[in-house]
């Protein structure tokens, strides 16, 4: 067998399981470990998968920070239906908290409620979108203010959470990853997003399926904190799977109509 016809095997066992692990293709390719790894170190400069722990990844894990402009060009369609499934969670005269995000601006834009409700946000984008309609109190979180994200971090907006409770938690990551948890790319946005969780009684994960298998550089929290995680219909069916598997609700997203696969 070519080293050509190697690196092609290798890829379709990716395309079929997104990772696969070192020895497991020296099995399925007769040959030995040293070879593989050879062929994984030239595929990888190839840009065509990621290396890691003796295992190959089909996409790099590892996302970056994009400013909040450009992440509102990526998956508009998935954001407003995650968004609007959001929504619908809002029960009468709530007290919600959300965070910041572009999946959690396009939540803000569906929220339209017939009642009172007090909603508390670390984003000032999302304060603005909010402060469009009449029949919410809206609550800006104090602290330092992040460029990229246009939300605020730091030790005053902890102080500030320490003092309330909120019914529910909607809250943006960068990474859903099932061994390591749900990640964010910024370290103080991620302690400020576990103060969040201490004030919420329930933490509802809004990600579109991109960020599965993506992880952050600072960690949030591990995925058995969260109790229900929005997603759109394009998530592969084996997250659905150990999603469930977690015991965590799961609401998939396809325009107006709701799914529960787990109730």
């Amino acid at each position: 067998m070519t080293k050509e016809e190697r690196h092609s095997i290798i890829l379709d066992q990716l395309i079929k399981k997104d990772s696969v692990l070192v020895t497991d293709l020296a099995s399925i390719l007769n040959v030995t470990s040293v070879t593989i790894r050879k062929d994984l170190t030239e595929l990888e400069i190839q840009g065509k998968l990621y290396r890691s722990h003796g295992k190959a990844i089909l996409i790099d894990p590892f996302t970056i920070n994009r400013s909040v402009n450009d992440k509102e060009r990526l998956y508009q369609e998935e954001k407003m239906s995650i968004g609007y499934e959001a929504a619908q969670l809002i029960t009468h005269d709530d007290s919600i908290l959300i965070a910041s995000g572009t999946t959690l601006h396009n939540f803000a834009r569906c929220i339209h409620p017939k009642h009172r409700l007090t909603a508390m946000t670390s984003s000032t984008s999302i304060s603005q979108i909010l402060s469009q309609k009449e029949d919410i109190d809206i609550i800006q979180l104090g602290g330092t203010l992040r460029h990229s994200s246009l939300s605020v971090v730091g030790d005053y907006s902890k102080m500030m959470l320490s003092e309330c409770s909120f019914s529910k938690l909607f809250l943006g990551v960068d990474g859903i990853d099932f061994d390591f948890g749900i990640t964010t790319t910024d370290i103080r946005e991620a302690r400020l997003n576990k103060a969040m969780m201490e004030a919420s009684q329930k933490i509802i994960v809004l990600a579109d399926s991109s960020k599965f298998g993506k992880r952050g550089f600072a960690k949030i929290s591990n995925l058995e904190e969260i109790d229900i995680i929005i997603t759109d219909e394009h998530i592969k069916k084996a997250d659905v799977l150990r999603i469930e598997e977690l015991g965590i609700k799961l609401v998939i997203a396809r325009g107006n109509t709701q799914v529960n696969s787990k109730q």
